[in-house]
């Protein structure tokens, strides 16, 4: 049994995919294949606690007292397990193989790497993650489906934002995978609003596994409906070609440029921008994001301000990440809604003009390591808006000037319409 077999199998055991890649790894370091022949005991009733048993191929049957009962209930096959959670360190019935019948079995002493609570990090409690990892967090429900929620101090915009839905789908779909098939680009849709009071329900569809390549597309539920689809192709590392016609523009260096609060700070008391708009960021409900942003030309531009439609920023999360790369992936792909689409709007800004954007769709290609938790350069350009959809481009570069990520979104761009005025009777 290689290697690889032995990987490809763990990602498909409901248990494991709460886990994340670093105690995968280890547990396909350590697991021992075990070979019964049909009528074989796998265990015995009141045999000492030796490990927990993963099914590989084959069947075997829990012997029960009542023969009575439904029995195919105890019929165990592949991907199911069997020794974890025994707390009284015997097993508490016998186990017969049906068939010719293999069990990867991870040793007692190693079990303790199937005890988490984050699925980015095996050694920290989710609520010690940073506030994104938390955010991209998890429950698995069943195999390939998961349940995500919205934070109450996650970026919200009346609704879910676009960011958590990609963010979130994308874990999802990671988990399912063999953990050595890094996402290299993904698709989305979003169809309809989502609501940020109820949880949000991620069915992944193993589309296909290949050898270097595997898909999977994600549908995001809420209250029975569809409301988010991404469909995204994961590889495995290679070696090959590598050239890089696109360079990173000249910018300013991250650490000498303003956060995001201390812009915000210096708007409200900027006397050369208007006092309405000093008064409404003043009193509106400000909730730091868990994405550092740092523009790189400052300006006393506000949002009805007409501007050429393009935009440069460093971004980095927030607090220090796991070394997963999926991790870091999916936090690129959260942030990277943030400031996006509304770009297309720039050149039509007014005064007194009310605008509303959703995202349409959004797709993004990885084209090299990067970490999230390090700056950034997005560079985004708007070539064209028409009618009420607006198409932005963008490209990710790190410190190195390597470029990192390509990518694309289309929004549905509308002047709001103003409130219906109340009907007074005339009685």
């Amino acid at each position: 049994m290689n290697t690889e077999s032995v990987v490809e199998f763990l990602g498909n055991v409901p248990l494991l995919q709460k886990l994340p890649s670093s105690s995968l790894k280890k547990i396909a370091q350590v697991v021992v294949s075990k070979r019964y022949g049909k009528g074989e005991y796998v265990i015995r009733e009141e045999q000492a606690w030796d490990g927990c048993y993963f099914i590989f191929s084959g069947e075997a049957q829990v012997s029960g007292p009542d023969e009575d009962e439904n029995r195919s209930e105890f019929l165990l096959k592949q991907y199911d397990y069997f020794g974890h959670g025994i707390s009284a360190h015997v097993h508490s019935a016998d186990i017969i193989a049906t068939s010719e019948l293999t069990c990867l079995v991870l040793p007692r002493d190693h079990c303790r790497l199937l005890q988490t609570n984050s699925i980015w990090q095996s050694d920290q409690e989710v609520d010690k993650c940073s506030l994104v990892e938390r955010i991209l967090h998890l429950d698995p429900l069943e195999l390939n489906i998961f349940r995500g929620i919205t934070l109450p101090d996650a970026p919200i915009f009346g609704k879910v934002f676009g960011g958590q839905f990609m963010g979130q789908a994308l874990a999802a779909a990671s988990k399912t995978v063999d953990f050595r098939k890094i996402v290299h680009s993904f698709h989305s849709y979003f169809l309809l609003v989502g609501d940020i009071d109820i949880p949000i329900i991620y069915q992944v569809h193993r589309i296909r596994d290949g050898n270097n390549f595997a898909t999977r597309r994600v549908d995001a539920i809420q209250k029975g409906n569809i409301i988010f689809i991404l469909m995204a192709s994961f590889q495995k590392e290679q070696q090959g070609f590598d050239h890089q016609e696109s360079a990173m523009p000249s910018a300013p260096d991250p650490d000498t440029l303003l956060s995001l609060e201390e812009l915000r700070e210096r708007r409200i008391t900027d006397p050369q921008l208007p006092r309405s708009y000093r008064n409404k960021v003043a009193t509106a409900n400000f909730i730091p994001w868990p994405i550092e942003i740092r523009f790189c030309e400052p300006s006393n531009s506000t949002n009805q301000t007409k501007s050429p439609p393009r935009l440069r920023y460093w971004f980095r999360a927030k607090g220090k990440l796991s070394d997963d790369q999926t991790l870091h992936r999916c936090v690129v792909a959260f942030a990277s809604d943030l400031i996006f689409a509304s770009i297309s709007l720039n050149p039509h800004r007014r005064k007194g003009l009310r605008s509303a954007a959703l995202s349409l769709d959004h797709a993004m290609w990885f084209h090299r390591p990067l970490r999230a938790d390090d700056w950034l350069l997005f560079v985004i350009v708007s070539p064209t808006a028409h009618m009420t959809r607006g198409f932005v481009t963008g490209e990710m570069f790190n410190r190195k000037g390597e470029l990192v990520v390509s990518l694309t979104q289309e929004a549905l761009l509308r002047e709001a319409r103003p409130p219906k005025p109340s009907v007074t009777s005339k009685l």
